[in-house]
């Protein structure tokens, strides 16, 4: 996904709120859905557009799913944007 895919996973106030989550530490999908109150399968449909647009890595640690950011996208996001900031 490209930048406009991006900053529409980040508009969402459930899926900043599942990366506030993630900036701790990964996490399962069991321990990010423990937080809402949503449906497991609108949580796995926010996680799913999380990834897709590059912002999730996701590994499997036996039967789990353990999802963690992807910081070297967020860096990108940000360079991309203080390029934005007028130079005085």
């Amino acid at each position: 996904m490209g930048m406009t895919e991006t900053l529409k996973a980040l508009s969402d106030p459930v899926r900043r709120k599942i990366l506030d989550i993630l900036k701790e530490k990964p996490l399962t999908v069991g321990e990010i859905a423990s937080t809402f109150d949503l449906s497991d399968a609108t949580i796995s449909h926010h996680l799913s557009y999380l990834k897709k647009a590059g912002l999730l890595e996701r590994t499997r640690n036996g039967t789990f799913i353990v999802y963690s950011l992807n910081t070297s996208l967020f860096e990108d996001v940000m360079s991309w944007m203080i390029n934005f900031k007028k130079n005085d």
